[in-house]
């Protein structure tokens, strides 16, 4: 049996950590799509509007909101934009004194 040292301990809880938002991701994203066939069929059986698209958009933005959170992405400020301004304030700070 492998013992871990803290540093793999640690290492190892982040990745179970990212494993677990990975699953409940995919597990959302499933449903989601099983929704949007339910939404649809509905539709096509109830009326001649298009309604089924309030929900589908809407939860489809709740999906892109969790995709942003598991994969870690960020459309706006991009992936080390926070540690690329704290270094940019840093060295002005450096210039000013």
């Amino acid at each position: 049996m492998r013992t871990f040292s803290h540093s793999d301990d640690s290492k190892y809880q982040r990745a179970r950590m990212r494993v677990e938002k990975l699953k409940g991701f995919y597990t959302h994203l499933v449903i989601y799509l099983i929704f949007v066939v339910f939404f649809i069929y509905l539709n096509v059986r109830s009326t001649s509007f298009p309604w089924a698209i309030f929900p589908i958009v809407g939860w489809g933005l709740g999906i892109i909101g969790h995709a942003t959170d598991t994969f870690r992405w960020n459309p706006l400020f991009g992936r080390n934009w926070e540690d690329r301004k704290i270094k940019q304030f840093m060295d002005e700070d450096e210039l000013q004194f």
